[in-house]
């Protein structure tokens, strides 16, 4: 399992998360949080902060992905729950296509793909929490640290909705859970 390493780095590791989690979990700017250091008096710039949400959003997504919930997993409880679709709408997603194909190969079974970004639309609509917070913090200068950024956005938005396996989130709050990826 990956690691993230807080090595060398000026400030503490648990700040240093307070202020990456902060930024993905609400609609603050880096500006705002520097203020809200200020206030429990940690100095810190916020292009530090920048850095850090573009440094840790990723490692700390490879490391929840090592821990979250595979489709094939969860298309397989699913199934148990609800009965066996005879049509799964899905977008363009490779992950999707591969787990449903899998679970076919596996039982001997057929269930359809259909690949149409029109009738996905609910699962779709998930990403307008996150349209909320980037355009509070008045969008990205750079498609690079927007990719990262977005990484993190995305990480909290998966912990608020339970995709870790529940063995590893142990009846811990999110807060909790964001803080153990990186332990």
């Amino acid at each position: 399992m990956p690691s993230i390493s807080f090595s060398s780095r000026h400030f503490k590791k648990d700040m240093i998360l307070q202020s990456v989690r902060w930024y993905l979990a609400y609609a603050l700017s880096y500006r705002n949080i520097e203020e809200m250091m200020k206030e429990r008096g940690i100095d810190v710039d916020h292009s530090t902060i920048q850095r850090w949400v573009v440094r840790y959003s990723p490692q700390l997504e490879q490391v929840f992905h090592a821990k979250k919930k595979r489709c094939y997993v969860f298309l397989t409880k699913a199934i148990g729950r609800n009965g066996k679709p005879s049509l799964i709408n899905i977008d363009q997603s490779g992950v999707n296509t591969a787990g449903i194909k899998l679970f076919n190969q596996d039982n001997h079974k057929r269930i359809k793909i259909r690949q149409c970004k029109y009738l996905n639309n609910i699962v779709e609509q998930d990403h307008r929490f996150i349209k909320k917070l980037v355009r509070a913090t008045l969008g990205f200068k750079r498609f690079h640290s927007a990719q990262k950024t977005i990484k993190g956005l995305e990480l909290i938005r998966m912990l608020n909705k339970g995709q870790m396996k529940k063995t590893l989130r142990g009846g811990l709050s999110t807060v909790k859970q964001f803080y153990a990826l990186a332990a």
